[in-house]
């Protein structure tokens, strides 16, 4: 059934409220206030429901008129229906596709839409969108002579023209979440277990991501010669991680007691503390 015309700014302060309740619940259960925490998810889903019921077509997977950042929020902030996750996914590769391969989205949707893509299969899109040297992009301010965030797409605005804004500033986060692969573990907050799971997107001959956590420095560094990839990994002392990479083959070319094991299409690797190097055949 067709959705009601909304605006995204519905749509997105939505989904903020969702997003609020859930970190109540999980802060809720840390702390130990069992009934709070079992209130606030209570909330969380039927706000979850209600997005759903107002804002999504069942049939065609779009939510609202299908803009990008319509479809990559809820992908993002973790909305979408299992079974109709593929569809919604596919509707925004579109929707990039129709709009030149261009991003489309103000400041909410550079929070959501790079993130949502690489998480869905398509992390090489993501880093064509942040790489393209023509408006709107930051390749585009690279290109011409930008060496911070700037509060504005165009260059030459007139207003908003701060030169150190943090308005599209997911990018950097970004950068170490994709192709870093760089993830705290949940289960195990402030680094103690650390996600690895980088993305080796065409366009980038190499990638070197660190980041100085509560245990030392985390490293995920590669080199790539097109169909293989040299990969690094440093896991600080007092800390495990956990590779996960979608691979042909990967073989542990360093001295390690660690084993891979295969999942479905990925590599998995369970690693100890220490400097690991991998040769990947994508």
């Amino acid at each position: 059934m067709p959705v009601k015309s909304v605006t995204p700014k519905e749509l997105t302060s939505s989904l903020y409220y969702y997003t609020d309740a859930r970190i109540l619940a999980r802060s809720a259960a840390l702390i130990g206030k069992t009934e709070d925490a079992k209130q606030y998810e209570m909330l969380a889903a039927r706000i979850a429901d209600a997005i759903n019921t107002k804002y999504l077509n069942r049939e065609t997977g779009l939510y609202g008129t299908g803009l990008q950042t319509e479809l990559s929020a809820p992908l993002f902030w973790g909305i979408v229906p299992s079974e109709l996750k593929e569809k919604v996914v596919n509707n925004l590769v579109n929707r990039v596709h129709a709009d030149g391969d261009h991003l489309d989205v103000g400041l909410l949707g550079t929070k959501t839409l790079l993130n949502a893509l690489s998480e869905n299969g398509h992390a090489e899109l993501a880093y064509k969108l942040a790489a393209a040297e023509t408006f709107p992009s930051w390749g585009y301010w690279i290109k011409n002579g930008a060496t911070s965030l700037y509060e504005n797409w165009p260059i030459n605005a007139k207003s908003d023209i701060s030169r150190n804004h943090i308005m599209f500033g997911e990018i950097g986060a970004w950068l170490y979440k994709s192709p870093g692969g760089i993830r705290p573990d949940p289960e195990a907050p402030g680094f103690k277990h650390v996600l690895l799971a980088p993305h080796f997107v065409g366009g980038l001959a190499s990638f070197d991501a660190r980041h100085s956590g509560p245990y030392g420095e985390i490293v995920s560094a590669w080199k790539s010669t097109g169909d293989k990839v040299q990969y690094t990994a440093v896991v600080p002392y007092n800390s495990t991680a956990t590779l996960r990479v979608v691979a042909k083959s990967l073989s542990i070319t360093s001295k390690t007691n660690a084993e891979v094991l295969p999942e479905g299409n990925q590599k998995v690797v369970k690693l100890p503390a220490g400097t690991h190097t991998f040769e990947i055949v994508l």
